[in-house]
């Protein structure tokens, strides 16, 4: 199928892009079109009109700021991937970004985008998630607002953007020396949407016990999850530990695939992987490596 008619603008500026917005309702933003050029041809979705933010360059750049990163919304996933700005200081978004689909998509599908899309098979969602992002979001209406990342997914495909908003940039705090991380994805094949996956970050006192635990899931519910292992604060952190921690979370999970169990037995292992992972990276374990 193709997609139904559509008006088409390609903005020189970001205030020219929110224009439109503010003025056509159903118009819908175009990053990478890795979704929503699907959506349309299948007649999923029909815009009044697409504003392609390709020529947007200001919003492909990433640096420093103070105790974050910053990347703005147009760096594609390829670029999360293999820049070693983000592999040093938020080095989980490019083990995530290393999930998402094959290099093609890689190459034009957006941090961005992928946020806006919430899909909650997505990966840069999670990484997003459990790394506490903040998402700079901008209206030619309302002006600048941020959201943290544990309030931008709400439901299928759904976010906490208004229609007339779209994301600009997005900080990520950086890593820490006493931090460890940690993602894992399973699916049928490598490329396919993930089955289930998982991202941790684990901080580590100086005794070499549990300081903080965050952690998220994919794929087991309308959005995202995020998990704080407050019970396990002052512990030392123990293959034992992080497979119990891992299957209570799970248990909790409202999974839409057929076989529920599965998919929360699948999510389970996926957890405490990655909580293992983040451990091995926190203690400077050479086994810690990339895999």
């Amino acid at each position: 199928m193709k997609p139904a008619p559509f008006a088409y603008h390609r903005p020189d500026s970001v205030t020219e892009a929110l224009t439109v917005l503010a003025e056509d309702p159903d118009a819908k933003l175009l990053a990478g079109g890795q979704s929503l050029l699907t959506l349309m041809n299948l007649r999923l979705a029909r815009p009044s009109a697409v504003v392609d933010l390709g020529r947007l360059a200001e919003l492909g750049r990433i640096f420093d700021d103070t105790d974050d990163l910053v990347l703005g919304a147009m760096v594609t996933h390829r670029t999360v991937e293999t820049d070693p700005l983000i592999a040093a200081r938020a080095p989980l978004l490019a083990d995530a970004a290393r999930y998402i689909g094959h290099v093609g998509i890689r190459n034009r599908g957006t941090i961005g985008g992928s946020v806006a899309h919430a899909d909650p098979a997505a990966e840069m969602p999670l990484a997003t998630l459990v790394l506490g992002a903040t998402f700079h979001v901008e209206s030619a209406r309302t002006g600048r607002r941020r959201i943290a990342a544990e309030d931008m997914f709400v439901s299928f495909y759904t976010s906490a953007l208004e229609a007339d908003e779209m994301v600009t940039w997005i900080s990520v705090p950086a890593i820490r020396a006493d931090q460890g991380w940690g993602f894992v994805e399973y699916a049928r094949q490598h490329g396919d949407y993930g089955l289930a996956g998982a991202g941790c970050l684990v901080t580590l006192g100086a005794d070499g016990r549990i300081r903080a635990v965050r952690a998220a899931a994919m794929s087991v519910a309308d959005r995202p999850l995020a998990f704080t292992g407050e019970q396990v604060v002052g512990e030392l952190p123990s293959e034992r530990l992080w497979r119990d921690l891992a299957r209570g979370w799970a248990e909790g999970t409202e999974p839409a695939a057929d076989d529920a169990e599965y998919a929360r037995a699948l999510c389970a292992d996926a957890l405490a992987e990655a909580l293992a992972d983040a451990t091995r990276r926190a203690t400077g374990r050479e086994d810690a490596d990339d895999r």
